[in-house]
């Protein structure tokens, strides 16, 4: 008997998004007009990549980048969540999958040394050039015309729970825990015994009431969270059965 957990990063686990926080490092924490009004629809891991050039020239270190990555806060709750998961990792597989990118979280969870609570981490993959910029790429290649070009969650849980399955691993449940419209593809995917938790007054939580009114309902059991306490007090439940 295992679950697998599916957490989204941004207003999920943190109660921020990543990208637009690192805005604080910025000269005056704020970026040109031109560059900001160069974000097009669908394109967001090349905008970021504007943003970390424009940073780079302005001479924002490394060291200066991770201080203000690491002051973001958790999600109310977030913290004895995921301390819970960590003291029942025998039940929970846990897994990350988020457009954020690889040094972003890396740095939050080591920095609340959660970084063993979570199996695998899927998203955009980062790293500092030798002159000190720091560089992102799209995660994958995908052909679903629903999600951002550079990810498609439902292709990555797809792939993973996949490749669980050759390793002679499979779940009793899954529990997509996420707050954005990117969450909602792999929310689709999830069958009838799973779970969709959407955070409340999140645009995924919108979108699956959506579909409920247009009498296209997903198929998963849906629970609505504000705090991650809702979440451990179903996770204790589950625990019980």
């Amino acid at each position: 008997m295992k679950f697998l957990l599916v957490f989204d990063f941004d207003h999920t686990i943190i109660d921020e998004n990543s990208d637009t926080w690192i805005v604080k490092c910025a000269p005056e924490r704020k970026l040109p007009n031109g560059l900001r009004n160069s974000y097009q629809p669908g394109h967001w891991t090349e905008y970021m990549g504007r943003v970390f050039v424009y940073l780079g020239d302005n001479g924002v270190k490394e060291d200066e980048m991770k201080r203000t990555m690491t002051t973001i806060p958790f999600t109310a709750g977030m913290i004895d969540l995921l301390g819970f998961i960590g003291e029942n990792k025998e039940l929970f597989d846990c897994i990350i999958v988020s457009d954020s990118n690889t040094v972003f979280i890396d740095w939050i969870l080591k920095a609340a040394n959660f970084h063993e609570v979570f199996d695998e981490v899927f998203t955009n993959p980062a790293a500092f050039s030798s002159t000190g910029y720091l560089t992102v790429q799209h995660f994958h290649a995908h052909h679903c015309a629903k999600c951002p070009k550079n990810l498609c969650k439902r292709k990555v849980l797809k792939e993973f729970l996949d490749k669980q399955l050759e390793r002679g691993v499979s779940y009793t449940q899954i529990i997509y825990i996420g707050d954005g419209g990117n969450d909602l593809c792999p929310v689709m995917f999830l069958k009838k015994n799973d779970i969709a938790m959407p955070r409340q007054g999140y645009t995924l939580e919108k979108k699956i009431s959506q579909l409920a009114q247009s009498l296209s309902p997903v198929q998963c059991s849906v629970l609505v969270w504000s705090s991650a306490i809702d979440i451990m007090s179903y996770l204790k439940l589950l625990i019980k059965e």
